[in-house]
Parts: C-alpha cells; sequence; structure tokens
C-alpha cells in the first residue's frame, strides 16, 4: 500500500480544522460534539480520530494556529526598532482589526476564552496562548522606557500587562458593540500615551 504523502496529511488535517470552526461558530464550542465535527469534515470517525483524539485537542490546535500567527506578527512589530510605541501600538491594532471581521479569528476566540471559564483544560490552553503573546508587549515597553516614551520608574511587568489588554479591549468592543472604531480607538489610545 502506498504511503500517504505529508501534503495529503496536512489536507486532511487542515480539513478537519475548518470543519471544526464552522461548527463552532455556528453551534459554539460547548454544543459542538466530535460527531458534528466528523459529519461536517465529510471524513470517517477513523480518519478524524487518526489526527485528534478529542475536541480539546482540535480547540488547541486551532488556538495554536491562530495565536501563533499573531505572536509572530506581533514580534514583528515589536521587533521594529523604528516604530515609536505608538506608532507599534497602531500597528497592532491595524492587526487586530483584520480579526473581528466575521472570518477574523476573534469570533471564535470569543468562544474560546467563554468554554475557558469553565472547563480547566481550555483554560490552560488559553493561558499558555496569552502568555505568549504577553512577550511582545514587554519587549514594546522596554524599549518605550528606555527612549523615554512613558514615565520614568514605571514597572515594566504592569505596563506590559495593560498594553497586552488592549487586544482583548479593543475586540471584544467592535465584537460585542460594534464600536469604537479603528481610528476612534487610536485616538483614545494616543491621548492616554501622552504624558
Amino acid at each position: 500500500m502506498p504511503r500517504v504523502s505529508e501534503s495529503h496529511l496536512n489536507a486532511r488535517r487542515e480539513q478537519i480544522l475548518a470543519a471544526a470552526r464552522i461548527c463552532f461558530l455556528r453551534n459554539g464550542l460547548h454544543s459542538t460534539s466530535m460527531q458534528d465535527l466528523i459529519k461536517e469534515a465529510g471524513l470517517s470517525v477513523g480518519a478524524v480520530y487518526r489526527y485528534f483524539k478529542s475536541k480539546d485537542e482540535i480547540i488547541n490546535a486551532i488556538s495554536e494556529t491562530v495565536a501563533g500567527g499573531l505572536v509572530i506578527l506581533l514580534h514583528e512589530i515589536a521587533d521594529d526598532e523604528s516604530l515609536s510605541l505608538m506608532d507599534a501600538l497602531t500597528k497592532v491594532i491595524e492587526l487586530i482589526d483584520r480579526q473581528v471581521a466575521p472570518d477574523g479569528a476573534f469570533p471564535m476566540a470569543m468562544q474560546v476564552w467563554a468554554e475557558a471559564l469553565i472547563d480547566p483544560k481550555i483554560g490552560e490552553i488559553v493561558r499558555n496562548r496569552y502568555v505568549e503573546m504577553r512577550v511582545p508587549f514587554r519587549k514594546l515597553t522596554e524599549r518605550a522606557l528606555a527612549r523615554g516614551e512613558l514615565k520614568p520608574g514605571a514597572d515594566p511587568d504592569a505596563v506590559s500587562a495593560t498594553l497586552f489588554g488592549i487586544i482583548p479591549g479593543y475586540a471584544l468592543q467592535r465584537q460585542l458593540v460594534g464600536f469604537p472604531d479603528k481610528d476612534a480607538y487610536l485616538a483614545g489610545l494616543s491621548a492616554l500615551m501622552t504624558h
């Protein structure tokens, strides 16, 4: 029997993850069963379980893909030393603005956040992803402190945690109430950054 190619294996895995996203957005994480995912993927039970042993593994894979991609982009922003803190935060908000669209990552993220409150396994996944996402904000904070863009003596941990909070703060407002838009949010952020 011929070996299955790596590209075929990756395509099947992505097919399952795409089906999971559809089910999760349609029915919610909690209400979606493995049977729902299998049906949506159009694959056999064995084919799906070959890649993922549980719904938690699927949620972890989706969050790893989405958060992993965001972490890479956030690091690119944080590593660009030509950017002032406000310019870097503008790029962060522009990045997040693309993710609050219906086909972006945040409609799914909100469901994962809600499930994290009641499912310890999902809670651990979310904590791990958010710890990774905070690292670029620490870089931005340290550089801004060295450049005098922030109040001297500010606690880098407190500042980076607060700066990281602009991501869920902006995303939640856009998802739940539809405003403020990117420009209004950035104007408010700029006003706060003036010291």
